[in-house]
């Protein structure tokens, strides 16, 4: 049976940014509801299909429901496999350290810390969502997204109109800080020559043009980046074909500064030419 309606199960840590993203698609003329209660998921599936008003719709459930932890993952296999919907889950989740700093800027209580530290409580919530986020369609970090990063994030993830181009997000990281959860392809550019140990480059990033002449000035760099834009221009249109509304390029150095951020950029530049719309982001550029 061909699904008919697309539901967005949003949920993850506390902290992490669901409800930024709940208002980012609701934005896009999404119907959103936050925290609805587990139980209610399979009539909201059904709701989705059989209404034409809800035919693009998005919710938060999370442990602030009391029964979230022990019936959501029963429900969701439900509703997946019997609702007759086109349904996803996404799951956000960020580093303690970004969590904590958003409860202390915040002063809000995490829901799971009743009679203990916030940090405790982050920990004891990761742990008990592990079953959870190994179902995930999309797992996102927001450690390193402001709050309009992350709206910009959702709206060229979902944003799209039926019919229109996929857009392609070209992602500059740092290996040090770990591996882009949304990334479909992943390039480490390690192996070439750093400019971070030049003296005169090594405040600067990849967005700098003495970098970007240092990079071009290397054989390896010319030749990968010959053989990277091959490899893309056989590959890229493969993924489109599929019906993507999205593709996301990863590129890592080690520290998400010098190489990465200046290959990020030419890609961006190269499959540009190609008539691509085509978004650069940079993950780490400002952790240094």
């Amino acid at each position: 049976m061909k699904a008919r309606g697309e539901l967005v199960v949003i949920t993850g840590l506390s902290g992490s940014g669901k409800s930024h993203v709940l208002r980012a698609l609701e934005d896009l003329g999404w119907f959103c509801v936050d925290n609805l209660p587990t139980s209610l998921i399979p009539r909201f599936a059904e709701l989705v299909r059989d209404t034409d008003e809800l035919a693009r719709a998005a919710l938060v459930v999370d442990v602030r429901e009391p029964d979230f932890l022990s019936r959501f993952a029963a429900v969701y296999r439900q509703v997946k496999a019997k609702s007759g919907v086109k349904v996803s889950l996404v799951f956000l989740e960020a580093e303690p350290r970004v969590l904590l700093r958003r409860f202390s800027e915040t002063r809000r209580p995490h829901p799971m810390a009743e009679n203990e530290p916030v940090g405790e409580a982050i920990r004891d919530e990761r742990d008990a969502l592990r079953p959870i986020r190994k179902a995930a369609d999309l797992i996102l970090d927001t450690s390193s997204f402001t709050v309009h990063a992350l709206r910009d994030y959702v709206r060229g993830r979902y944003g799209l109109a039926s019919g229109a181009q996929t857009l392609i997000t070209v992602t500059s990281f740092g290996f040090k800080y770990g591996l882009p959860a949304d990334a479909d392809l992943v390039f480490d550019v390690r192996f070439l020559p750093n400019p971070n140990f030049v003296p005169r480059l090594k405040r600067l990033s990849g967005n700098h043009a003495a970098v970007v002449r240092y990079m071009r000035a290397q054989p390896e760099f010319r030749a990968f980046l010959g053989r990277l834009t091959s490899f893309l221009n056989y590959l890229v249109p493969r993924y489109l074909r599929e019906g993507k509304s999205y593709l996301t390029i990863a590129v890592g150095c080690t520290g998400g500064r010098h190489r990465s951020v200046m290959i990020a950029n030419a890609l961006r530049d190269l499959v540009s030419r190609k008539g691509r719309e085509v978004k650069v982001r940079h993950r780490d550029l400002g952790l240094q």
